[in-house]
């Protein structure tokens, strides 16, 4: 089994929306840092898991400089992008977002 990992920084705004009084509430902005892992039994025909380029280009192209709010059709939290992540790049089974220091979500595809 074949494993990498990618991992960049997104600059990006989003509001939560919740049902408590939270600063969140407001539009704010993070320097998020988001790990892609991905996996393969056998490699593609160049000779990769996935192609590093493709994944930035994926997540950083889609997500840099943006807001989260327009862009992603979810609650934007961390734990939820995590979950997004995995569904827009191929062998993903496990993405890791932070969005500052110290919050950090995980998610793992089929985790048990």
């Amino acid at each position: 089994m074949y494993f990498v990992e990618k991992t960049f920084e997104v600059a990006g705004c989003h509001r939560l929306n919740l049902p408590y009084p939270s600063k969140c509430t407001s539009l704010h902005g993070h320097n998020w840092i988001i790990t892609v892992y991905c996996k393969a039994e056998a490699l593609n025909e160049e000779g990769m898991v996935v192609d590093f380029t493709h994944v930035k280009e994926r997540i950083h192209g889609y997500l840099d400089h943006g807001n989260f709010n327009e862009l992603l059709p979810f609650n934007p939290t961390a734990e939820n992008i995590a979950r997004w992540v995995t569904e827009q790049v191929p062998n993903c089974y496990k993405a890791r977002v932070q969005e500052s220091e110290g919050n950090i979500a995980t998610y793992v595809v089929d985790a048990q």
